[in-house]
Order: structure tokens, then C-alpha cells, then sequence
């Protein structure tokens, strides 16, 4: 099954998501990480296509979506350009699905606009942001760092490489739980022809963030206007598991799983064991 591509517009950016599906069935989102692509949900789309028609953006900077002029990927940009991935769509509302920033990007959405969600499941989508540990840096602090990181991702090349084959052992490397299969399928969505060889879709300012962190207080105070079940999935090898015992007080429904044998990307690494839990939970 291939999906169907559509563009829409947010911020003067013309944005790319796919659909998989009869339109006829009930709307879901699945959202990408950062330096990720829609294209990395596949298998996830195909699963669920029996039931929902499936939407699956490429957030700005990513995929076959526009870069931001002048480098605005910050929470608050991806979120809107939720807002207006849902406006175009014009089907709310909508059950998603997403993954590390995608998550985050989607608990925002769901804040801002309760009435717009009837479901979410987040993958690793909680502490991926920064803002969730340690003391949070003054203004000045934040403002200086920001400024000199934007200068030196100007001077930053794109990497080049000679073939497919080479970039799928880049992304091997990035996760260890890839079947060279599923490696080669994200590597070769993932890219773009170049001169001299193939670069990553993604925009370098995409490590940018903002200087004005999404901080605790923000992130509580949006979460509590959810008002739909969330289910929030670990993976037991991940760096985010560090993030398992963050004060979610302030969700009204919500379950949490820990995945074992899987790292950040828990889709990828256990997909029959996250595809069950998905099913089991969207069918509630």
C-alpha cells in the first residue's frame, strides 16, 4: 500500500503529510521525531488502515516539508502548524499517534484545543524537550547560548554521503535495533539527491530549539486542559526512561507502559509489541 502525498500551508510554509485509507473511516495523526519523516510510520499506517484513515505529517524542516527561513522550529512553531495540519484536514477530532517530539508537539496541540483530540498515544514524548530536568538556566544565560549556537549552525555543512548504502550504515548506527530491512527503508525516504552524492531531508536548524524553554509550569498547565486518554509508552533501553517518574498529576486519564527490548524509537524496535498495545487502547 503506497500512501497518497498533499501539502498544506502554515506560517507561509508549504507543508507535506500522507494518507493512507478510506476517508470515510475516522481520522488519526501520526507524528514524526525530530530528524525523522512520515515515511518512518509505514508499518504503523498500514496496521491501523483497516479501521482509521490515516494522516501523517512531515513537521517543517523534515521530509518533503519546507525549511523555515531563518531557522523556527521551536514547540510552539510545530504546534501551530498542527493547528493548521487539522484545519486543512477539516476531520477533528482526531486520535494521534506520536513519537518523541511528535509527542510533545501533539500533548501541546491537545492543550490548546481539547475539543480537537479523542486520543493520544505518545512514544518517549515527554522529556525529549529539555525543559523537564535539572535547574532551569536565567534568561541571559538561555538568550546568549541560543544566539551562538544559531551563528554556528550557519557555518554547518550539510554532510554528503556516496550512496544509499553508506547512509543506511549511519542509521544503523543510530539505532542497533533496526532490521537492515527497516534501516534501508527510513535511509532511502530519509534522503535527498545532491551534488556529489545524498544528503538527509532534515534541516540543520532543526537542533536550534528556542531560547524561551518550554519549562515545567507551561507543560503542567497545558496538560491539564487534556481532557482525552492518554497512553504513554517507554522503552526500558532508552535514554528516556530516565523521564518514567516525572509528576503526570496533572493528566486526568492516562496509562503508562514501559516496552522492554526497545530503546527511544519503540515502534521500530518492538512494533508488534507497541502495535498491540496501540490497538488495544484506540479500540476503548
Amino acid at each position: 500500500m503506497e500512501p497518497e502525498s498533499r501539502y498544506y500551508y502554515s506560517q507561509r510554509l508549504k507543508l507535506h503529510y500522507l494518507v493512507w485509507g478510506d476517508e470515510a473511516k475516522p481520522p488519526l495523526l501520526l507524528v514524526h521525531g525530530t530528524r525523522d519523516h512520515a515515511r518512518s510510520w509505514d508499518r504503523t499506517a498500514i496496521a491501523l488502515s483497516d479501521r482509521y484513515c490515516v494522516y501523517a505529517p512531515d513537521l517543517r524542516g523534515h521530509g518533503d516539508s519546507e525549511w523555515s527561513l531563518g531557522g523556527d522550529y521551536s514547540i510552539i512553531d510545530y504546534g501551530l502548524d498542527m493547528h493548521a495540519l487539522g484545519e486543512a484536514i477539516g476531520r477533528a477530532p482526531y486520535a494521534i499517534v506520536a513519537h518523541s517530539l511528535g509527542g510533545g508537539v501533539a500533548l501541546q496541540y491537545a492543550g490548546a484545543f481539547p475539543e480537537k483530540v479523542a486520543r493520544i498515544v505518545t512514544i518517549e514524548g515527554l522529556g525529549g524537550l529539555g525543559w523537564a530536568t535539572g535547574a532551569r538556566k536565567p534568561a541571559h544565560v538561555r538568550m546568549r547560548e541560543w544566539v551562538e549556537s544559531m551563528r554556528g549552525l550557519e557555518g554547518r555543512k550539510l554532510r554528503v554521503y556516496s550512496s544509499i548504502d553508506e547512509a543506511t550504515e549511519r542509521m544503523v548506527e543510530a539505532n542497533q535495533h533496526l532490521t537492515p530491512e527497516l534501516a534501508r527503508h527510513l535511509t532511502v525516504h530519509g534522503l535527498r539527491e545532491s551534488s556529489g552524492g545524498y544528503t538527509w531531508k532534515f534541516d540543520n536548524f532543526t537542533h536550534a530549539g528556542s531560547p524561551y524553554e518550554f519549562n515545567m509550569e507551561d507543560a503542567r498547565d497545558l496538560w491539564n486542559q487534556i481532557r482525552c486518554p492518554i497512553l504513554i509508552i517507554w522503552g526500558a533501553e532508552s535514554w528516556g526512561a530516565r523521564f518514567k517518574h516525572l509528576d503526570l498529576s496533572a493528566f486526568h486519564d492516562y496509562r503508562s507502559v514501559m516496552v522492554e527490548r526497545a530503546a527511544h524509537w519503540v515502534h521500530h524496535d518492538q512494533f508488534e509489541e507497541f502495535i498491540a498495545l496501540a490497538n488495544e487502547f484506540l479500540a476503548e
